[in-house]
């Protein structure tokens, strides 16, 4: 198992980023905007760097929502390799066969 609070500061970072989204969108296509003055999108880039450094997406860990390791993690499992062969071995995983040979 990992730490509880690591667990716990990335659950707040999914929180943070799911809040501003849309100011950051917004701000993001102000400042990719050519057809803007320079003063406006200068604002717009100060604006978004004033936001919370832990709501920008880059930041979010992806972990194990069984164990909350963050290596080895499958995406379309949302879990990692060590929780998907044990629970796998118990027969909980649908279609997952134990390789042997």
């Amino acid at each position: 198992m990992a730490k509880t609070s690591s667990v716990e500061k990335n659950n707040r970072r999914r929180k943070l980023a799911a809040r501003y989204a849309p100011k950051r969108k917004a701000l993001k296509a102000i400042i990719m905007d050519k057809n803007q003055p320079m003063e406006e999108r200068f604002r717009a880039q100060l604006q978004l760097a004033a936001l919370p450094r832990n709501s920008a997406p880059s930041r979010i860990r992806n972990r194990c929502e069984v164990t909350g390791r963050p290596r080895a993690y499958y995406r379309k499992l949302k879990m990692s390799r060590i929780a998907l062969r044990d629970l796998g071995n118990n027969g909980l995983i649908p279609g997952l066969v134990k390789s042997s040979w």
